[in-house]
Parts: structure tokens; sequence; C-alpha cells
């Protein structure tokens, strides 16, 4: 990682930065004496918002049956949380790597909050998995296709943190109000929901300014490899939650054909738009995005 330029620092930032900071400190808890983790959960019952299933929408939703369609609920919130662990375990070390680091002066008292804060999001989403499924699913991060300048390289990270924390507060939000879960799945979603949205509000203004920095020092041409490069990583992000381990652990016959079949499957679209709505409405609005066509991959 290379030295970059100062951040285009402006006044809103400055007080975002304060703001936060200082409502880190006052929504303060400790997660080890927050939680309250009961022996086991209800087997016959969901574990996700039906809505947020990945059959939603479709002809495998109907066709599942009620028990089945419990069954992979279970399931899909393993993945769902075991993607939150792989996702902040990489955030992590990427903030860490840059923190008190040239370029990032300004925002590396915020990332001592957010890093803690990131560990301990990690530590009960682990927590849920191993307690409550025996196991972390396993994931393989996208890599990127090029070298890339540090301009670019600091962009892409904290853009994909930005993309993948809002991701994944669609679901948090849903789940946190949704009163036919059991309390644990909802406060482990009320919680790190409450937490995210200082991390987004940050993000979107880190992100901000760190465009500006990189259409600075690169050509429009790498510019637009860039915005490339990130809606094939928002197709990858969608496409995680397509796991057919998820189908074979709920006792799907023929987990990679359904996998592949959702995939494909048109009517899955309106969901998975609904899901990135707000971080695709921000890359649309800020010019990181020059249109909201995805790939098909």
């Amino acid at each position: 990682m290379g030295v970059t330029a100062p951040l285009p620092v402006t006044d809103r930032f400055m007080e975002v930065l304060e703001r936060l900071s200082e409502r880190s400190v006052e929504d303060y808890y400790n997660p080890y004496q927050t939680f309250q983790w009961p022996e086991t959960l209800e087997e016959n019952r969901f574990w996700m918002t039906p809505e947020l299933l990945t059959v939603h929408g479709t002809e495998h939703y109907d066709t599942l049956g009620e028990e089945t369609l419990q069954r992979l609920s279970k399931w899909e919130s393993i993945n769902f949380y075991s993607l939150n662990v792989h996702g902040i375990r990489e955030l992590l070390i990427e903030v860490v790597g840059r923190i008190h680091m040239p370029g990032f002066e300004v925002p590396s008292d915020f990332f001592h909050h957010f890093i803690g804060e990131e560990n301990e999001h990690m530590w009960f989403f682990s927590e849920f998995c191993r307690r409550y499924g025996h196991k972390i699913y396993g994931s393989t991060a996208m890599r990127a296709d090029a070298a890339w300048e540090p301009e670019v390289e600091n962009f892409l990270v904290f853009t994909r943190i930005l993309f993948f924390e809002e991701l994944v507060d669609h679901y948090n939000s849903r789940m946190a109000k949704d009163t036919s879960l059991c309390h644990t799945i909802r406060e482990v979603n009320r919680i790190h929901h409450q937490d995210e949205s200082r991390h987004i509000a940050f993000g979107r203004e880190l992100v901000s300014l760190l465009f500006q920095r990189m259409c600075q020092a690169v050509s429009a041409e790498r510019v637009r490899e860039v915005e490339a490069y990130l809606k094939r990583y928002v197709v990858y992000s969608i496409n995680s939650l397509y796991n057919p381990h998820v189908y074979r652990d709920a006792g799907i016959a023929d987990p990679l054909a359904l996998r592949n079949a959702l995939v494909a499957d048109e009517s899955r679209r309106p969901h998975e738009r609904k899901a990135i709505r707000k971080p695709l409405s921000f890359f649309l609005k800020t010019g990181i995005f020059s249109d909201d066509t995805l790939p098909v991959v």
C-alpha cells in the first residue's frame, strides 16, 4: 500500500466524525454481558424472516413445504452470520492496516471505535453460529483482477466495506423488528443494526472523499474499470447468499441444482434489488456508478 495524498477533508466530515465518535462512547455495551444465550433455539419455527429467504418469490417457496422452509431458515441464518464473520475479519485486516497511516490521519480516531465494535460483532456472530449451527460456513473472497494504484485500492477497500455493511443492514433491520422470530435472533440483529447505522454514516462520508481523491489521481478510463469491478463485487456479494451447503443441510435433494436455478431465476431480481437499494442509490448519486445495470456472472 503506497503513500497517498491527504483526504480532501470538509467541515461536514469533521462534524460527522465528532458526532459518531460521541455516539460510539454513549452507546457502548459489553457484548459478553449483553447476550443471554439459551441452550437451544426452537427448531419448529423460522430463524429468518421468510421474505428474506433465497427461495422467496419463486416456485420453490410454495413447493418446499413449511417444515423444510423452517429448516432452510435455520441454515440460511447460519450462512448469513457466517458471511458476517468472514466479511468482518477481512474488513478489520484492511482497516487495521490503514490506521494512523499517511492519508488516514483524520479518520484514525474513529477507526479505533470501528475496529473495537467490529471485533465484537465478529465474536457474537461466530458465537451464534457455533452454538446453534455447530459450524461456520466457509467463504471465498473475490480478488482484484488488476494491480490497483494506492488511491484506487483505498477507495475500493472502504467501498466494499460500505456495500457489505449496507447489504447486511437490510437484513438486520428487518429481522430486528420481526416479532415472529425468537428474542435471541431479534437481539443479535437489533444490536448489530444499532452499531452499523454509525458505521454506514461514516462510510458514506469517507467513500465520497476517497472517490474525489481517486478521480483526481487516475484516468477516467481507470475510474470506469473500477466501476465495472465494483458492479461484479455487488453481484458476487448477492450470489454468496445462495449457498448449496445450506440447501444440503436443509435436506434438499439436489442442492447445487437449486442454487443454480435460484441464481438464474428472474423472479429473484426484485428481492435482490430491494436488498441493495440504498447502497445502489448512493453509488449512483455520488457518480461511483454511471448507471444501475449489473453484470450477469
